[in-house]
């Protein structure tokens, strides 16, 4: 009786143990089946960076040739502001001497400094000798006079006043050649490959004072895409450049007899003066004319209509009316024939990076979205745009939680070609959609059992 009952208790425990072990492999496996799936989506996730059609496209509008333009120039330019795409280029990265163009740079400069708190618009600056010498487009600044900032920026943006130029730039660095220093850094800053500086502004070096001439005996030279590049740099650091260039005519000192007129006859402010109503253009509010005997007659323009922002720059042309002629011509031609469009909104999915994999956190995975909306310039009345991505996580093995929204994990580019028109591209960031816990230590334990047997089924699965 001892030893049947002896017995009976073995086979309890038995039976005890095989019923613990069978439950714990289904525990197991029933939260491996959906991590071997989760496993299988991670590594589509992070190859699937192939090439992929985004939207079907309708067909292109014809675009004409430039030559149809019949552009009577050295060297032009159009591009679009907010992508930089260029849409028509005659000799653009020829560098020549650009004139009073080359005051752009100083404009820039002037409104950074005013613009980091480093001066005022009402600082009284006090002309120096140098300023006061200079030739050709000028306020008869004296030695000694003392005038603002803002008085000496509207002279040079408006007047294109040689000796307000040298005065303000004297003021920022000390001395004219220092500035010049300053221009050629931020030159290289801004990507401008074909553009070199002497002076703030644009004189050819007989022209400025000998005594303050650089020694290198070399001239101002700018290509035209170097000219619409710092335009752009204009208009998207500092959107309130219109408040000065859009004056028409400003009185410098209360007893001068004639006031300073502006240079760009193609305001469109001006469709209401007599003289300047047949070259006024429809959104035009900038940028800079130029002029030397070498240089030909120059002008960067800039106008905006429904939305769009065009740049153009046209170079070498023969006399101050042509240079409007022409400028008409190209803008002309990309207001007609290109608009911007949304390819990709912001906060959008894209196909095939919905989630990336997650280390220890609360899920397995996060949700990602791109950073910013993506547009393009496309022939006018393209209804459909054939867009393809490439998408990449970089960061996928320091995705480990927690996680704020708004992390970057890696990027999407999205290509946009149409006939009559450059291959454009453009980059945006994939980033978290939202929040990712970290995983309590309870879940993270079973989670690392789960691993250890997908591990281990892979293994016996590749013996076979």
């Amino acid at each position: 009786m001892k030893a049947k009952h002896m017995n009976k208790k073995k086979r309890h425990i038995l039976k005890k143990s095989v019923a613990s072990v069978m439950l714990l492999n289904v525990l197991c496996m029933s939260a491996v089946m959906p991590v071997m799936a989760a496993a299988d989506n991670s590594s589509q996730m992070l190859t699937a960076n192939a090439t992929t059609t985004k939207t079907t496209a309708a067909k292109a509008a014809k675009i004409p040739p430039v030559d149809s333009l019949g552009l009577d120039v050295r060297a032009a330019i159009l591009m679009e502001a907010s992508t930089g795409q260029v849409l028509l280029s005659v000799d653009a990265d020829k560098a020549m001497p650009p004139a009073s163009m080359t005051k752009m740079m100083t404009e820039y400069i002037v409104a950074e400094q005013v613009k980091q708190g480093k001066f005022g618009w009402d600082t009284v600056v006090e002309v120096s000798e140098n300023a006061a010498k200079s030739i050709g487009s000028r306020i008869f600044l004296a030695e000694g006079d003392k005038h603002t900032v803002k008085d000496l920026y509207i002279a040079m943006a408006v007047g294109s006043a040689n000796d307000a130029t040298v005065a303000l730039a004297e003021y920022v660095a000390g001395s004219e050649l220092e500035f010049v220093k300053m221009m050629n850094e931020e030159a290289k800053r801004m990507g401008m490959k074909d553009t070199f500086f002497i002076n703030s502004t644009g004189l050819d070096r007989e022209d400025m004072p000998e005594k303050f001439r650089p020694a290198e005996d070399k001239e101002t030279v700018m290509s035209a895409l170097d000219a619409a590049i710092l335009c752009r740099y204009i208009v998207k650091d500092h959107p309130d450049f219109k408040e000065f260039t859009t004056i028409q005519s400003y009185k410098f000192r209360p007893n001068d007899k004639a006031p300073i007129i502006n240079y760009n006859w193609m305001l469109e402010e001006n469709k209401n003066i007599t003289n300047f109503k047949s070259y006024a253009y429809e959104g035009l509010d900038g940028m800079k004319t130029g002029h030397t005997s070498n240089a030909g007659n120059n002008f960067a323009g800039t106008a905006e209509r429904n939305g769009m922002r065009l740049i153009s720059v046209v170079m070498g042309t023969d006399s101050e009316s042509a240079r409007f002629r022409e400028t008409k011509k190209v803008l002309d031609y990309g207001f007609d024939h290109f608009e911007v469009k949304q390819a990709v909104a912001g906060k959008t999915k894209v196909t095939g990076w919905e989630a990336v994999p997650l280390k220890k956190g609360k899920e397995t995975t996060v949700p990602v979205v791109t950073d910013n909306a993506v547009s393009f310039v496309v022939p006018k009345g393209t209804q459909n745009l054939d867009v393809t991505f490439k998408a990449s996580v970089t960061e996928a093995d320091k995705l480990v939680a927690p996680i704020k929204a708004g992390s970057k994990v890696g990027t999407v580019t999205y290509t946009y070609k149409a006939e009559g028109i450059e291959p454009q591209e453009k980059t945006v960031n994939l980033i978290t959609a939202e929040e990712a816990e970290k995983g309590g230590w309870f879940r993270l334990f079973f989670r690392a059992i789960k691993d250890f047997f997908v591990d281990l089924f892979d293994g016996i699965k590749n013996l076979f």
